[in-house]
């Protein structure tokens, strides 16, 4: 476990900014002598601590009741909120004595990875109009020097020199939805290759005309991949800008693809959430009134 110096409210706010599946930890009530009072704050991460409770071992026990509703029991995260209880004398074995109550709330982040290969025109225009989407970006490109002096300040974007297709796309998480427009042909070919062996990505689009994908597909075909696979390859990808002789510039191309894309992230993404919601709180801790 990494205990950072960084205050609960910062990384809150860096955490939800960038993505990152984390849990907030809120110490709601007291009785008797505890470490800290209530409103007492602490975030979570799978490798990470944010500020404290105060210590001991109902803390610790706090850290790892978060960390597995981060994990959840297949491997998904559990998003909501559940309180938790701690006696300090019995469950925790603190000689403090008092009692406590922690109110964890889970928030899993952005859930859809989007993963562009290519850091040329309309690269650049994809992973600027995806950056209001709550999504995270893993931007690849083979060239050094390849990627603008912006893409360093946005939030939830990594940017990966990727000389070797196969590495890049093995160190990808599953079920994330690929777009592959390098510079270079025989490196699209590579990595839709790669993609295809995965057999776990929930989109595949490739830029480009007909009469590439048409050789593409021979190939990659005569490399053992079966027409179901190949079936699942969008090409081109932007058919409403440029595929039928409309507008080819980039940014169009880029806004059209993005607009391909959105129908096949299947589940929506929540936005930053601050605080606690008051009546969520009151049925928590079995506080509602009749007729409330």
């Amino acid at each position: 476990m990494s205990s950072q110096a960084e205050s609960w409210h910062a990384a809150l706010h860096r955490l939800q900014r960038e993505g990152v599946p984390h849990a907030l930890a809120t110490q709601v009530t007291s009785a008797g002598s505890t470490p800290r009072e209530p409103g007492a704050r602490m975030v979570i991460t799978a490798d990470a601590v944010y500020d404290t409770l105060g210590g001991g071992t109902f803390e610790w026990q706090t850290i790892e009741a978060a960390r597995q509703r981060l994990a959840g029991p297949d491997g998904e995260y559990e998003p909501g909120m559940s309180l938790e209880a701690f006696s300090l004398g019995g469950r925790s074995g603190q000689c403090c004595g008092g009692f406590v109550n922690v109110l964890l709330e889970v928030f899993p982040g952005s859930t859809t990875t989007l993963a562009v290969f290519g850091a040329g025109h309309v690269g650049r225009e994809l992973v600027r109009l995806a950056a209001p989407l709550p999504w995270r970006v893993r931007w690849h490109d083979s060239r050094v020097d390849a990627f603008p002096d912006w893409a360093s300040d946005q939030p939830r974007l990594a940017c990966r020199h990727a000389p070797d297709p196969a590495e890049a796309v093995a160190a990808l998480p599953p079920g994330v939805h690929a777009l592959v427009l390098t510079h270079d042909h025989a490196e699209d070919r590579a990595l839709v290759d790669a993609l295809l062996a995965r057999g776990d990505t929930a989109s595949l689009g490739l830029i480009g005309s007909r009469s590439k994908w048409a050789s593409f597909r021979s190939r990659l075909r005569d490399a053992g991949h079966g027409e179901e696979a190949l079936a699942r390859v969008r090409c081109p990808i932007g058919m409403a800008a440029g595929g039928t002789g409309g507008d080819k510039t980039p940014y169009a191309i880029a806004l059209a693809t993005l607009a391909e894309l959105l129908p096949l992230v299947e589940s929506p993404e929540r936005g930053d959430q601050r605080g606690l919601d008051p009546a969520k709180l009151r049925n928590a801790l079995g506080l509602t009134t009749p007729g409330n």
